[in-house]
């Protein structure tokens, strides 16, 4: 049986929670600064569901999640439904005049593919790549955000 493995990574974002929310919301925007996440295509007759596709090297992973919880600015829960099974949040914490902070939590079953790896190992590969994920988040919404 395989293992879960869970981290976390959060970034202080000095914009508004409404600001940060409205980017993270927006799926199909993950791959511009979700360095592994290749794409992710919302299903247009069920948009509580989508496909992603998860790349790096010559590993390909692809899975069905589902949206468990949706809490505006606050939230965003999800587990998947097939493929590789994973489940995580996303939660927004409102600093009014200082931004906002957004943490990450993502858990998965080890895929059998990369059961030989040490879990220590994989895992402090997982995190440094999520909180790299998260630092690129933060430029990302500040380069959008800037004023011209």
């Amino acid at each position: 049986m395989a293992d879960w493995l869970e981290h976390s990574a959060q970034v202080e974002v000095p914009l508004s929670v409404e600001t940060v929310w409205n980017l993270w919301a927006d799926l199909e925007q993950m791959p511009n600064w979700m360095k592994w996440i290749e794409s992710v295509e919302i299903l247009a007759n069920q948009p509580e569901l989508s496909r992603w596709k998860l790349a790096s090297g010559s590993f390909e992973f692809k899975w069905l999640s589902r949206i468990l919880k949706e809490t505006p600015y606050q939230i965003i829960q999800w587990e998947s439904v097939d493929g590789l099974p994973n489940r995580g949040a996303i939660r927004f914490y409102d600093r009014k005049e200082n931004g906002s902070i957004v943490k990450l939590t993502v858990g998965y079953k080890v895929p059998g593919i990369l059961g030989w790896m040490d879990n220590l190992f994989l895992g402090q590969v997982v995190e440094s790549t999520l909180q790299a994920d998260m630092d690129r988040f933060r430029d990302y919404a500040l380069q959008l955000n800037s004023s011209p």
